[in-house]
């Protein structure tokens, strides 16, 4: 297990570096380039030389990609000729909105995916299944900048239930300290913030968390399915065990690493994928910022962005992938060995 680790974390630089060099390749492979925009926005030509000097811009493509590594290898990720501030600094402002918003998606996908797996697994063949099935293929095929928007109009537009953009109402006076609202709720002492919060997270929970439940639910019932015809599960039934200990002692315990493994590679793609939800919601997490700043040709805070994703998506996969090892004894043996 431990050399399982130190490999997989090995392999994190590699893959950091192909998607680093992808994006510094992409960016300025689309049209229009950061000069133009400063040239746009600034009248005076010797301020504008000055900021694309500062900024490194007017080198050779291979020296700014040098100086670019060498500066990410010290995990400095540039400066933001938009807004002036710090990459890491604005990164450090985002994430926390973009986990917030993942997390809530996973509860959601989770409850909504495993609920509807376990029904239809536990009555395959049946109506109710082909009815759940039909749900998560649809729930599955939905875009999610579609169902956003439809959120929006149904529950905002037409009820006026829930907020349609934005995280907090900005009549709330709020200082972050973490920019985790629940915790610095509880540091702050401001437990006013919660409420609104989470009225504005729901559209964007719910569009994510929905959309994704549909393959959750077809893992789910297939799980179990398969479980339920197993040798051991028959020699359950043949002592007359009961039905319900059957099912929650030895199907929904044994299916459950199946369904562990996608949900943490489902929580890795929220991270990344949430990105649709914060445009449509105006949820300003780092998937916003990131498109915000390839928008408007800012390469070092698009650099900066998908760079995070990309490492926390890492990461992500690594930990499902371990936590299923430990989950599961055979493979535990079998890394053993």
């Amino acid at each position: 297990m431990g050399s399982e680790i130190v490999k997989r974390l090995l392999f994190l630089p590699v893959t950091l570096f192909f998607v680093a060099t992808l994006v510094f390749l992409a960016l300025r492979a689309l049209p229009g380039s950061s000069i133009e925009l400063l040239g746009s926005q600034f009248t005076t030509a010797g301020l504008k030389e000055q900021l694309i000097a500062e900024l490194g811009l007017d080198r050779p493509m291979l020296e700014q990609y040098w100086i670019f590594l060498k500066e990410l290898l010290r995990f400095d990720l540039g400066r933001s000729f938009l807004t002036g501030k710090d990459v890491g600094t604005m990164v450090a402002e985002t994430l926390p909105i973009t986990i917030e918003l993942a997390v809530a998606s996973l509860i959601v996908m989770s409850i909504v995916g495993i609920g509807m797996g376990l029904l239809a697994g536990a009555f395959p063949g049946t109506f109710l299944d082909g009815s759940l099935r039909a749900v998560a293929v649809l729930l599955f095929s939905l875009p999610w900048f579609w169902f956003g928007i439809v959120l929006i109009i149904v529950f905002s537009l037409w009820l006026g239930w829930l907020p349609p953009f934005g995280r907090l109402p900005s009549i709330i006076d709020y200082e972050a300290v973490t920019n985790f609202v629940l915790i610095d709720a509880v540091i702050l002492g401001r437990p006013d913030l919660i409420g609104p919060w989470l009225m504005h997270l729901t559209l964007p929970a719910l569009t994510v968390g929905l959309t994704t439940s549909g393959v959750v639910m077809r893992l789910t019932r297939v799980g179990v399915i398969e479980t339920a015809r197993t040798d051991y599960v028959r020699t359950a039934r043949m002592k007359g065990v009961p039905v319900r200990r059957i099912f929650f002692r030895h199907i929904l315990r044994n299916a459950s690493l199946g369904i562990l493994t996608v949900i943490g590679v489902q929580f890795g793609a929220m991270l990344g994928g949430s990105v649709i939800a914060e445009v449509v919601f105006g949820y300003p997490g780092i998937g916003r910022m990131t498109v915000d700043a390839v928008l408007n040709r800012d390469y070092a805070a698009a650099q900066g962005g998908a760079i995070v994703i990309a490492a926390l998506y890492v990461l992500i996969n690594l930990a499902t992938d371990l936590s299923y090892r430990w989950a599961d004894p055979r493979l535990r043996r079998g890394a053993g060995k």
